[in-house]
């Protein structure tokens, strides 16, 4: 029986020689996931923080009539420009009205504006974002018609026409009282333009692609570069200055670009940010870095208000007066002065986040307009450890 009890206590024992260092191993596995999911939380796809060479949109516009408006058009006495475009529209189609009195409201001069995404091919559609240039009042139900598209080095890349959806009206009353929701002199042609012409952009032929950062900065773009070496398990990519990462393209990707891109896109970086505080003397609101840092400094803060506030009063003549007293107002000031003697001086001790520093102040009863003015002086004493940008 004792043997019996023996064996079940050595058994015991090895077994909690067991478990113990188990249990040890699982604490840091679970504490390893949870920094690496912080650390996770914290990076961002190259996708999200830069962009690539020759992938990008370009801008393109042209100029137009809209037609069919209910009496909300141009003025032509007051557009010039819209009655010698409609003169023209109308001599291209036969119509000779170069010596008649044009009187039409129902016609608007409008700017067109559409995006070419990149490698748009011929014969896809693009939006067209469609703007008053006269004095129209209104483009709903108007239709735009045949406009060509240009980009900045004069070609044709498109030509939009269509019907207007505008987001905005207006409400005239009898009386002549109006209301307006939203602009209704611009508006959109959903899918409204058509592609003619294509950029002329060999993505597949590239040997070397320039990766650029949307926020320059040096630690940023050379971890994007070793995300990059790391990947392909060679040296393919450089930073060469704040803005660019140089990537030579690996043999293996020849002619197979676009595969490179997207397996370079979804590695994660922690992008790194510099102090910055950034400050809007308009709105008074300020923006801060997680970085910025404030050396020992001691603040004060206090305002000397004069307060002046006339109060008249009427002085009657009393009842033993001497004949030919009037009543007269008699003016009495009443002046206050504060200068700030119950607010007290704050240390900040070396190494403090602004956060703590702004909470700090905040609890003294400061407000943003006084913050803005203790910051700038901060960094005039030399205390503040971070750019101050004013918008």
């Amino acid at each position: 029986m004792t043997h019996v009890i023996g064996d079940k206590g050595q058994r015991t024992k090895q077994g909690s020689r067991i478990i113990g260092p188990a249990i040890a191993m699982l604490s840091a596995v679970l504490f390893l996931v949870c920094v690496s999911d912080q650390s996770v939380n914290t990076m961002s796809r190259i996708k999200d923080i830069a962009s690539f060479e020759g992938v990008r949109d370009n801008m393109l516009v042209g100029y137009g009539l809209v037609v069919g408006l209910n009496g909300t058009g141009d003025r032509l006495n007051n557009s010039p420009f819209t009655q010698q475009t409609l003169i023209g529209m109308l001599e291209r189609l036969g119509v000779n009205t170069r010596e008649l009195n044009l009187n039409t409201r129902n016609v608007a001069a409008v700017m067109v504006t559409a995006t070419l995404a990149p490698f748009a091919r011929h014969g896809s559609r693009i939006d067209a974002t469609i703007s008053a240039l006269g004095d129209a009042t209104n483009l709903l139900g108007g239709s735009l018609l045949v406009t060509p598209l240009m980009g900045a080095d004069g070609e044709i890349y498109a030509v939009a026409q269509g019907q207007i959806v505008v987001g905005g009206f207006t409400a005239v009353g009898a009386s002549g009282s109006t209301i307006t929701k939203g602009v209704p002199t611009s508006g959109r042609i959903p899918n409204g333009a058509i592609v003619e012409r294509e950029v002329d952009f060999q993505l597949a032929a590239l040997t070397h692609v320039n990766i650029g950062l949307n926020n320059p900065d040096f630690t940023t773009a050379r971890r994007v570069a070793q995300a990059i070496n790391a990947l392909h398990g060679e040296p393919a990519a450089r930073a060469i200055d704040p803005a660019t990462v140089r990537l030579t393209v690996p043999e293996r990707y020849h002619s197979n670009v676009a595969a490179l891109l997207t397996d370079i896109e979804q590695l994660r970086v922690t992008p790194d940010q510099p102090a910055r505080i950034v400050i809007d003397e308009q709105s008074g609101v300020i923006v801060t870095g997680e970085n910025v840092r404030i050396s020992t400094v001691a603040i004060g803060q206090g305002n000397l208000t004069i307060r002046i506030t006339e109060a008249p009063q009427v002085s009657q003549p009393g009842p033993f007066a001497p004949e030919g007293a009037e009543t007269t107002e008699v003016q009495r000031t009443d002046l206050a002065i504060d200068d700030g003697a119950g607010n007290r001086m704050t240390i900040v001790e070396s190494g403090v986040s602004l956060q703590s520093l702004i909470e700090g102040l905040n609890a003294l009863g400061i407000g943003p307009r006084d913050m803005i003015t203790i910051l700038q002086t901060i960094k005039a004493a030399g205390a503040l450890q971070a750019e101050i940008e004013v918008l």
